[in-house]
């Protein structure tokens, strides 16, 4: 069987363009962003546990407000368990934050809410 010229040319003509190399062949171009980088917040706590009495001191060194929030879980399962009220830690301000348990303290943690 014979191949036409016109067919002959154009299937010459595809095995060039397939044995280009990637790169040769012009593709559309996708502009990717990153995304910005967030903006550095919460205040660094540290807390004590002295008996059933917990402290907590809380600095915020970023310029935008965090509402940290004390709570505590008692280890006694009749002694009730607290979550304290946020408290506002403006730029560059420490706060102190307070809770206590009658008995012994099995552990504390600290929240963290960006204010506005």
């Amino acid at each position: 069987m014979r191949m036409s010229r016109s067919l002959a040319s154009a299937t010459v003509a595809v095995s060039l363009v397939l044995c280009l190399p990637y790169e040769a062949i012009p593709h559309a171009r996708v502009e990717v962003r990153k995304a910005p980088s967030p903006e550095p917040f919460g205040a660094w706590c540290r807390s004590r546990v002295t008996g059933s009495q917990v402290t907590a001191y809380c600095h915020n060194p970023y310029p935008r407000p965090d509402h940290v929030s004390l709570h505590i879980e008692c280890a006694r399962w009749w002694d009730v368990d607290s979550d304290g009220a946020p408290v506002e830690a403006g730029p560059a301000q420490t706060v102190r934050l307070t809770g206590r348990c009658w008995k012994e303290v099995r552990s504390v943690w600290i929240s963290h809410r960006k204010g506005r």
